[in-house]
C-alpha cells in the first residue's frame, strides 16, 4: 500500500505535494492530518509547516488482478479477454485469446506461474485469503484428463516392473489429480516426495503385488 508524508505552508498545499508524488487523485486516497501548521507573525516568525499523511486506497482485488493480467498479456503480445467467476473463497479467471498458447506455455508452466502471481496480487489487499484458479481455453480440464490417463498408465508400469515410478514435478493441485485418480487402485499407493518446486509424485506397487511378482519369478 502506497503511503507518503508531505509538508506545506497549508494542509491543502501539503496534500497537493503528496498527490503529485504519488501520482494519484484525491478520490483515490485517504488523508490524515498530522499537524495543521501555524502561520506565525507576519507569516514568518514562529511559523510551522502543515504535515499530512496520504495513503492510496486499496484497489478492488478483482480489478487489480485483471489489470495485472492485461498488462502481462500485452507485454507478451497476446491480447486476451477475461471472465471472472467467484465460488466462495475461490476465484476463477477464464482467459480467451487468439495467441492464448503463449500464456499457457509448455505443459502449463507459464499459466501456473501467472496463477501464482495473480494470487499474490489478489491477496495483497484482500480482507480474506482467496484461492485463484487461472484457466485458458479450458486447459485445466484437458490437462486433468491427460494426468488421469498418465496416472493409470504409470500405475501399470509400476505393477509390471515391481518398481517405484516417479513422475515429473507438479504443482499441488495437479498432484492431487494423480492421487485421486489412483485412490481406488488397491494394488498401488501414491505419495509426494521432494521439496517445492521439485515436489513430485511416486507411484509404488503395494507389497502384496511385489511378493506375488517374486514368487512368480522364482
Amino acid at each position: 500500500m502506497k503511503q507518503i508524508t508531505a509538508t506545506g505552508h497549508t494542509v491543502e498545499e501539503a496534500v497537493a505535494q503528496a498527490l503529485a508524488q504519488l501520482k494519484t487523485s484525491m478520490d483515490r486516497t485517504d488523508v490524515s492530518i498530522i499537524d495543521k501548521g501555524k502561520k506565525g507573525i507576519f507569516g514568518i516568525f514562529g511559523s510551522r509547516p502543515a504535515i499530512v499523511k496520504v495513503t492510496v486506497k486499496a484497489e478492488d482485488p478483482l480489478e487489480e488482478a485483471k489489470s495485472f493480467l492485461y498488462q502481462v498479456s500485452e507485454k507478451m503480445g497476446a491480447s486476451i479477454e477475461i471472465e471472472v467467476k467467484k465460488d466462495g473463497k475461490q476465484l476463477y479467471f477464464l482467459l480467451k485469446g487468439e495467441k492464448i498458447a503463449l500464456l499457457i506455455g509448455k505443459r502449463g508452466q507459464t499459466l501456473n506461474s501467472l496463477q501464482y502471481l495473480t494470487q499474490l496480487v489478489v491477496n495483497r489487499h484482500s480482507e480474506q485469503y482467496l484461492t485463484v484458479i487461472l484457466d485458458a481455453e479450458d486447459y485445466r480440464n484437458r490437462r486433468n484428463e491427460t494426468l488421469i490417463h498418465l496416472a493409470h498408465r504409470l500405475a501399470q508400469k509400476a505393477l509390471k516392473t515391481g518398481k517405484d515410478v516417479s513422475l515429473e514435478p507438479m504443482p499441488s493441485y495437479e498432484r492431487k489429480v494423480i492421487h485421486t485418480a489412483l485412490a481406488d487402485n488397491k494394488r498401488v499407493k501414491t505419495y509426494s516426495d521432494g521439496s517445492e518446486p521439485h515436489r513430485h509424485i511416486v507411484i509404488s506397487p503395494n507389497n502384496i503385488d511385489r511378493n506375488a511378482k517374486r514368487h512368480s519369478a522364482g
